[in-house]
């Protein structure tokens, strides 16, 4: 007489032939993973003005943990720099002339605060700074006020002749572009971060793209083509009109990243990533004086408990020196964080996990198996001089490869399969745009 077969053992047996029936048809299967070597979430850690205290105390910390960093310099300070501040229009005495009787409108606007920095006088670059954030903020009549008082200051005589640029700029003394070639050499990102640290929402077209184009032709001179990547507007505008100018100069700008499938947090923001329909979220946070540790390392641990969040940092002061200026102990603590969650969380440059994303996005894949050997082709638009980090791959292969041999023109590597819950696999890095790929058993 045959005995039935037990309920838990029959389900059982359902399940190993379903598991099998499934790696056997997900062989071949290949994804580019979301974030290099198939980490949780990504981190940058960015810097801002280029303030000497930044690479006297922050750097040599960074340095002992191996972690990268972008810091985003403001160019027309540094010595030996070829392009310098200066306003891009007509003579400012006719200017100032025709601010007598003429008050501050629609129509000059820009052309007068553009100017303000460069009237002969010290003192005067803060009225356009304080111009531009109100302006930016939609009040207009407050801006055209600030200019008017400004300009009768200036006729009357009320300040000391000379030129004085704004104190971030200042604080770049002791910096030279020889430094930065010193350690750009050793893995950090240098980017712009404009000629002045001008308020760019109140300069008229042409002082923008001075600005702009003139600080990327200087670190172009100074450090190479790799090094003109990325931007920030300065004061982290995101003005629309700005950004048009910006986005034609800069492939990437940390102010606003407009792709499709990007969802952004801006540090002035008190949202938190949640639920998007976006692959990826930037997430940016700036730390001040008043941020408890505590609360920078939840925004570490949010990122590795996500699997779409890039965590941008963004560092200003250090030691005493600059906007909000961290103590370099408070920020030793907070990388050594950092780099205790490294196993889960890629820690790269801005340019570098930009550069990933949108490889990612844009690049085709197609896998092939034939016999003993998968072959996988990538294939995408972008500049190859430009787009050119390493992408991540996740293969399905058959369970019985004891290793697996991977194989891109010359470059070979030999790899121990890993398993999840759909199967036998290996996660390897190829370049996204060169030759086929070939996998096989050895």
């Amino acid at each position: 007489m045959q005995l039935p077969i037990k309920p838990i053992l029959f389900l059982s047996i359902i399940c190993l032939l379903t598991n099998w029936a499934y790696t056997q048809t997900n062989i071949g299967h290949t994804e580019i993973t979301k974030w290099q070597y198939g980490k949780n979430g990504a981190v940058s850690i960015t810097y801002d003005d280029g303030n000497i205290n930044q690479f006297k105390y922050a750097l040599p910390i960074m340095e002992r943990l191996k972690l990268p960093a972008t810091f985003f310099i403001i160019t027309g300070g540094i010595p030996g720099s070829t392009y310098h501040g200066k306003f891009i229009g007509r003579p400012v005495k006719d200017i100032i002339s025709e601010s007598a009787t003429i008050p501050t409108n629609a129509e000059n606007f820009f052309e007068r605060c553009s100017a303000a920095g460069y009237l002969g006088y010290k003192g005067t670059i803060t009225y356009h700074t304080k111009a531009a954030s109100v302006y930016d903020e939609g009040q207009t009549e407050h801006a055209y006020l600030l200019m008017d008082t400004l300009y009768k200051e200036v006729r009357n005589g009320d300040f000391k002749p000379g030129y004085q640029p704004c104190d971030e700029v200042l604080q770049e003394k002791g910096s030279t572009w020889e430094d930065f070639r010193r350690d750009a050499a050793k893995g950090y990102e240098f980017a712009s971060h404009s000629i002045t640290h001008a308020s760019m929402p109140a300069l008229d077209s042409a002082n923008i793209i001075y600005e702009l184009e003139k600080s990327k032709a200087e670190i172009l001179d100074k450090l190479g083509k790799k090094y003109t990547f990325s931007a920030e507007v300065p004061y982290g505008y995101e003005n629309s009109r700005v950004m048009k100018y910006a986005y034609k100069i800069y492939p990437a700008l940390r102010n606003r990243m407009p792709e499709p499938w990007l969802k952004e947090i801006d540090r002035a923001s008190t949202n938190t990533p949640g639920t998007t329909d976006k692959d990826y979220i930037q997430w940016q946070r700036g730390a001040t004086t008043k941020t408890p540790l505590s609360l920078m390392q939840s925004w570490v641990d949010t990122t590795v408990a996500k699997n779409n969040t890039w965590l941008v940092l963004v560092i200003h002061g250090v030691d005493g020196l600059g906007y909000e200026a961290l103590p370099h102990t408070l920020l030793d603590t907070y990388f050594t964080y950092i780099k205790n969650r490294e196993n889960k969380i890629w820690i790269a440059t801005f340019g570098d996990v930009t550069k990933y994303m949108r490889e990612r996005e844009d690049t085709k894949l197609q896998s092939n198996q034939q016999s003993s050997k998968i072959q996988i082709t990538l294939s995408n638009p972008l500049d190859k001089t430009m787009y050119n980090i390493p992408l991540t791959l996740k293969t399905y292969i058959p369970v019985n490869w004891k290793k697996a041999s991977i194989v891109q023109g010359e470059h070979k590597q030999v790899l121990t399969p890993l398993k999840d819950k759909k199967g036998s696999y290996i996660l390897y890095q190829v370049s996204p745009n060169s030759s086929a790929i070939t996998l096989a058993a050895i």
